[in-house]
């Protein structure tokens, strides 16, 4: 698993996330100021739908734009035993039930799945519960957290 590859995935994602966002934006705002859709009465709010609209995706642009912000500026560097688990390690998983799987520790854009070397990456930030979790742990550590109500138990197979 090459972690400067995923971080690179991770960036293009977000670029494309942001460009096709931007467009929808665009498209909403000029559907709220078009002169077809000023109210003719009381109930027709065609206008204000899209006003709406746009001023939510106008929130979203802006909310992508910081996480790939936040994202560029993230380091890639190697995994550290010394500090443990931090913002920036790509980290593999071990559940209870023997299920694997590739988390990517990043400031930002959370929930994103990325797909590298055949592998789902899911990428999650210290704000979650696995995430704080995470941060600090070691290799063949555990880690758990409860999930309404139930709890899951990881083990920290492998960091990069």
């Amino acid at each position: 698993m090459n972690k400067n590859a995923v971080h690179l995935l991770l960036l293009k994602k977000l670029e494309v996330d942001l460009d096709v966002l931007q467009r929808a934006a665009q498209t909403a705002y000029e559907a709220a100021t078009d002169k077809e859709n000023i109210a003719e009465n009381k109930y027709d709010t065609l206008g204000l739908e899209a006003s709406y609209l746009a001023t939510g995706q106008a929130r979203r642009v802006e909310e992508i734009r910081q996480a790939l912000k936040n994202c560029q500026s993230m380091t890639c560097a190697a995994f550290d035993a010394a500090h443990g688990i931090q913002v920036g390690d790509l980290i593999k998983l071990e559940a209870a039930n023997g299920n694997e799987q590739w988390v990517y520790l990043t400031p930002d854009a959370a929930g994103l799945k990325l797909m590298h070397e055949a592998q789902t990456i899911t990428v999650i930030t210290p704000r979650s519960p696995l995430g704080a979790a995470l941060v600090r742990k070691q290799p063949d550590d555990d880690v758990q957290i409860s999930v309404g109500g139930a709890v899951q138990t990881f083990t920290v197979c492998d960091t990069l």
